[in-house]
């Protein structure tokens, strides 16, 4: 049975510990240092014992689309710790009753997916749902578009008491709506900028905010505050993408990161992708225990904040290697769903409520025979830029 780690530290210690992730951490003295090895101690294990969680929201998500009978990719993954960070300076919240610290999400065909899986949710399920974002019927300003559950993990046995009152999100969405959240972030990868956080050009975001009510108009959904009617809007949308030259933008960030050789896969459905914002690179390790990949990440997130290296880490769980793609295609540059639907609209075509085009550039090759792994000692893909 796999082992997931426990929260080593009390829960006034997370709540101090959150306080102090809002200040910038004084590395410039040992005392300094070690103040802030103690802190980010604190928070990973906080973040940590969030795994077992997340995983039995994860299954619980899984075995009812099986049940019912609904197409779609599952994932999994833990907060990154900027965006913790980010979170607790732009908010009052305090670290340890932040909603989203574990996340699961459920990529579905088509909006009647959502609605059957989100019906089948409502009518039981083993953990407290909390509160919900119905952000698909009412989207909010940017666009943005996606069915939020907050649970609080209910633990089943006695030995789940550790992790109880831990609480998960979850988050179902269509292909489509899925589509523009990663073109959001690609874009925002490949420009340096935070789109998603509304930081950055405002022809971008406002082109998003537009493709999100055609979108929305195409599953036959409400269509978001400040998008005009139609016609304007298709006209809208033209005009922005050749101001941007979007399309082209897009087809370079589909080309910019290149797959390039495969050394191995070991067991394990964890995976940790480190995307270089330097050179476009993106590095993926895959795990079979919580404890390497836990500690992997701290390791990459230390890096990161101390200076050292411009990457952004995440880490997943996917059924399949083949899934990290589609779950996840921010980080691989395929923003191939979303290119297609534009490029429909500005030729005066309606926008596809599902296509999945498949980038072969970026796609991830079957593993390897267990013989072959057994021989070799290497643990990562890469992908390199043309």
């Amino acid at each position: 049975m796999p082992v997931y780690p426990e929260l080593q530290f009390s829960t006034q210690e997370v709540r101090a510990a959150g306080i102090r992730l809002k200040d910038d951490l004084r590395l410039d003295s040992d005392v300094g240092w070690r103040v802030a090895h103690y802190v980010f101690a604190v928070a990973n294990s906080w973040r940590d014992s969030h795994y077992f969680p997340m995983r039995s929201v994860y299954l619980s998500a899984a075995y009812r689309m099986r049940k019912i009978g609904i197409k779609g990719d599952m994932a999994a993954r833990p907060k990154r710790m900027a965006s913790i960070r980010r979170k607790l300076r732009e908010s009052d919240i305090h670290l340890d009753r932040m909603q989203d610290i574990g996340g699961c999400r459920a990529i579905l065909d088509d909006i009647a997916g959502v609605r059957s899986l989100l019906a089948e949710i409502n009518e039981g399920f083993p953990h407290h749902d909390r509160r919900q974002w119905p952000y698909i019927d009412e989207p909010k300003d940017d666009g943005y578009r996606s069915h939020h559950i907050s649970f609080e993990f209910c633990p089943r046995m006695k030995e789940q008491s550790v992790f109880a009152r831990r609480r998960i999100e979850f988050q179902i969405r269509t292909r489509l709506q899925h589509s523009w959240a990663t073109a959001v972030e690609a874009v925002s990868l490949f420009n340096g900028e935070d789109l998603k956080h509304h930081h950055g050009s405002a022809d971008w975001l406002r082109l998003f905010q537009l493709m999100s009510g055609e979108f929305a108009y195409v599953e036959g959904c409400p269509v978001g505050p400040g998008v005009p009617d139609r016609p304007f809007r298709i006209a809208e949308i033209k005009a922005l993408e050749a101001k941007l030259d979007a399309i082209s933008t897009l087809e370079n960030i589909r080309t910019a990161t290149t797959y390039a050789e495969t050394y191995l896969y070991r067991d394990g459905k964890f995976f940790l992708i480190v995307y270089n914002n330097d050179d476009h690179t993106v590095a993926v390790e895959r795990f079979s225990e919580i404890l390497q990949l836990q500690a992997r990440l701290a390791t990459i997130e230390r890096q990161i904040e101390d200076g050292l290296t411009r990457s952004k880490v995440v880490t997943v769980e996917v059924s399949r290697v083949e899934n990290l793609v589609r779950t996840y295609p921010n980080y691989f540059g395929d923003v191939g769903v979303f290119l297609n639907n534009l490029r429909r609209i500005v030729q005066g075509q309606d926008a596809l409520e599902f296509t999945l085009i498949q980038q072969a550039r970026v796609m991830v090759p079957k593993p390897k025979p267990p013989g072959d792994i057994r021989n070799l000692n290497r643990r990562y893909t890469r992908w390199y830029p043309s």
